[in-house]
């Protein structure tokens, strides 16, 4: 039997109560396919098995690499490339995997915000595409008042166009629930007339207007006669959440932490081996409860305790709550699985009951 204890530091651990919990209740309110998980979130064919078992069958996916390896964990049937492309050869593994064999039932749908994006994806052999929209996010996503000519552009090349999609990612963490509910509205209005326009250029099978994140996940009012039409959310951080996600009013608990240990105790400070090569900073420093953080270092974080707590010892192991999970993954191979974590005087105990290759990591 291996425990908490036994694994060596930094690592990644999930206490799987609190995962099923965050699965079944975004299931509540999202079941079956009005969720596309999102693969970047963590990385792993099979914690997305997980979600398969329990109805999530469409997935989203940030890059080729996590399409391809989706597919071939038996997890392609609606696979979406939520992000432009335009490396052939990417694009040509992913086209063939969509041989014309009954037994095939792998789908691959590609985003589009341009005519080069679209092109390329005609002359690799991809079949079937969304069109990306800007919904207000400087990224990726063609202007609302081309969308329709891009579909036209893609219709004629002879790509099947299935519908829209818009991320609002600015507005993820916008705090006022009201202030974030009316913004993604308007957000969604732009989406939603994009997608008439598209449809009536595109046929039959133009049906997906796909949108949000963990952040949003709710705000699809099916009274609302825009917000109902969004058939699918894009979410993936809440199955396993994070510090800047937890700072928001979601119904969902942190499941995973990278634990470390204490390897060296001052007067006032500790510091463990948890560090800028293990951890995502994009959203800032990470947590410790209890404890301030003072800074990280490439291999180190250095921290004092807080209402006069005293430091722990050396070799003592300590629970760290990453600001962004998507980054903090992609740096470790492996998630331990653990049937609870539980915190004590006695320090962190769990029994490791599972390990989830972080398979699908890179390009």
């Amino acid at each position: 039997m291996t425990r908490i204890s036994d694994l060596p530091t930094p690592t990644l651990i999930v206490d799987r109560q609190k995962f099923d919990g965050n699965v079944a209740k975004m299931a509540a309110v999202r079941p079956g396919r009005t969720l596309r998980p999102h693969i970047k979130a963590h990385k792993s064919t099979a914690l997305a098995a997980q979600l398969a078992a329990v109805g999530h069958t469409a997935f989203t996916c940030a890059t080729p690499r996590e399409v391809i390896g989706m597919a071939h964990a038996g997890l392609g049937t609606d696979l979406l490339l939520a992000n432009e492309t335009v490396d052939p050869t990417r694009l040509r593994a992913m086209a063939q995997l969509l041989d014309t064999s009954s037994s095939n039932t792998t789908r691959i749908t590609v985003a589009i915000d341009s005519e080069t994006t679209a092109t390329l994806a005609a002359e690799c052999g991809i079949k079937d595409v969304l069109i990306d929209v800007n919904v207000g996010m400087p990224r990726c996503g063609v202007s609302p008042e081309r969308a329709s000519e891009l579909a036209a552009f893609a219709v004629s090349l002879g790509v099947n166009v299935r519908g829209v999609m818009g991320y609002e990612g600015h507005l993820m963490a916008v705090a006022n629930r009201d202030e974030q509910r009316t913004k993604v509205r308007s957000a969604m209005e732009l989406l939603v007339k994009c997608f008439d326009e598209v449809r009536a250029q595109s046929g039959d099978d133009c049906t997906i207007i796909s949108a949000g994140g963990t952040g949003t996940f709710d705000l699809y009012d099916p009274s609302d006669p825009v917000l109902a039409r969004v058939n699918e959310v894009q979410a993936g951080s809440y199955a396993l959440m994070d510090s800047h996600y937890g700072a928001l009013e979601l119904p969902f608990v942190q499941a995973l932490y990278v634990v470390g240990i204490v390897i060296s105790v001052s007067d006032s400070w500790a510091v463990i081996d948890v560090g800028l090569k293990s951890l995502g900073m994009d959203h800032g420093n990470p947590t410790i409860a209890g404890a301030s953080v003072w800074f990280c270092s490439d291999e180190h974080i250095t921290f004092s305790m807080k209402d006069g707590q005293p430091l722990p010892y050396v070799g003592d192991r300590v629970l760290v709550q990453p600001a962004h999970v998507d980054p903090t993954i992609a740096l470790h191979e492996t998630m331990h699985i653990v049937d609870q974590i539980e915190t004590g005087e006695k320090g962190i105990s769990g029994t490791v009951i599972d390990a989830w290759p972080v398979n699908l990591r890179h390009w």
